[in-house]
């Protein structure tokens, strides 16, 4: 770096350069966010083309999942390491390489192989998008950039949904992935080039805790031993998981089919509804993590806001809900489900200063590990109350089987409650270490 930038340029970075830096890396997040929402609307043409049913269709998409929650303490402990820009940048390149297996290998393992690639290596990219806020931007804005991350991601949700459907049905869902794939080798250029691990990389002072300044971040070792040992920590981890698997699972695999064979909605119809939800879900993060940043308080917020969650996945599974207030509702199930963005914050202001990518890295874990155990367990669920009913190749469901596999979000939300109710406030402190 350029001594004499540095000795010039004294004050904090401009917020535009901020949100560049995070928005390149956030472009990874997108991606990712697509490719993990994307089989919803490929249902058909997946099981009709590997001839699988519902269980193993629920596996494949989970494949992603487990790979994902696999990678997250790595991803953590790599973005403390070497930084986010290397690691981002390399992530995108192994993961074009994953769609492009996805997209044109012949057979169910290749299929696997994958989406198990793709899984594993858009695993990074949350953790690196905290791991720069946490250096271009102030500490009482964590929460709110974090959630504008899940906004970002979300985006690439709704992108997985019509406009997906739409071209699947125009030229086939292994060209759609192919055009993805190239997207994203061109994302990993344009990180490499631009975009800078810290301000004064670019002669700014950092937002970066003093701690981390002065001494840099924990080894990697204490970091991982730093988090998992900590209570606080462990309660942020499942109620991360099981606050937000359901969403992940509905909007994510089990929608779409629900809404055609229950509701009888032609497919684009029912990728909007799952949509809805997804902008919902979009739009809470921000907005439920500027709230906690603006009141100081982490837990409250977190724990009211999924208490509302529980109370509406309950209405969505015992009350007869007509297509048309199934937007609504589903809508403000997402938008509840936003505030898992406070705890990402919150788990990182109850740790080491030094340890901040290990932690987003853990807790995010649970968030994708509870929905890759959930997907392929509701997809069993649903072949053990099969009827025997094919259509054009395709398992059909009844509305029995449905609500038989969806109860368990109800149990999930409502464990996310119990694990909230046990935690203690961090008034948007950051400890002390």
């Amino acid at each position: 770096m350029d001594s004499k930038l540095t000795k010039e340029m004294k004050g904090y970075p401009p917020a535009w350069l901020g949100w560049l830096m995070w928005g390149l890396v956030a472009t990874l997040y997108l991606l990712g966010f697509f490719q993990r929402m994307a089989p919803a609307v490929m249902v058909d043409e997946l099981m009709r083309d590997f001839n699988i049913n519902g269980a193993i269709m629920g596996n494949l998409s989970a494949a992603y999942f487990y790979s994902y929650a696999a990678m997250q303490i790595p991803s953590g402990l790599l973005a403390d390491k070497i930084g986010p820009r290397r690691l981002s940048s390399y992530a995108c390149i192994i993961f074009a390489i994953g769609v492009f297996i996805f997209a044109w290998g012949p057979s169910l393992p290749f299929a696997y192989a994958g989406r198990f690639l793709i899984g594993a290596s858009v695993a990074v990219a949350f953790v690196t998008c905290m791991k720069l806020a946490g250096h271009w931007f102030p500490t009482n804005k964590f929460a709110s950039v974090t959630g504008v991350s899940l906004l970002f991601g979300n985006i690439g949700g709704v992108l997985a949904g019509v406009p997906l459907s739409e071209a699947v049905a125009v030229v086939g869902w292994r060209t759609a992935m192919t055009a993805s794939g190239v997207i994203t080798l061109i994302t990993a250029v344009v990180i490499w080039l631009v975009v800078r691990d810290d301000p004064r990389e670019y002669g700014f002072k950092s937002y970066a805790h003093a701690s981390v300044q002065n001494h840099g971040n924990l080894p990697v070792f204490a970091a991982l031993k730093s988090v998992v040992c900590r209570r606080a920590t462990w309660l942020l981890f499942f109620a991360g998981g099981f606050s937000t698997a359901p969403v992940l699972v509905f909007a994510g695999l089990w929608g779409v089919p629900y809404l055609m064979q229950v509701h009888g909605l032609e497919r684009t119809q029912a990728a909007t509804i799952t949509s809805t939800m997804l902008i919902a879900w979009a739009m809470g993060g921000p907005l439920l993590g500027a709230l906690s940043d603006r009141i100081g308080l982490r837990r409250l917020p977190y724990l009211l806001s999924t208490i509302c969650t529980t109370l509406l996945w309950s209405v969505f599974l015992f009350f007869e809900i007509s297509p048309t207030l199934l937007y609504p509702l589903l809508a403000a199930i997402g938008f509840s489900s936003g505030s898992v963005i406070i705890g990402f914050a919150f788990a990182r202001e109850v740790n080491h200063p030094g340890a901040s990518g290990a932690t987003g890295g853990f807790v995010n874990m649970s968030v994708l590990g509870v929905a890759a155990i959930m997907q392929p367990m509701l997809g069993k669920i649903l072949d053990n109350h099969w009827d025997g009913v094919l259509q054009n190749g395709v398992r059909i469901y009844n509305s029995a089987a449905f609500t038989s596999a969806f109860v368990w979000f109800v149990v999930s939300t409502a464990l996310a409650v119990v694990m909230l109710l046990l935690t203690r406030e961090s008034y948007c402190r950051i400890q002390e270490s």
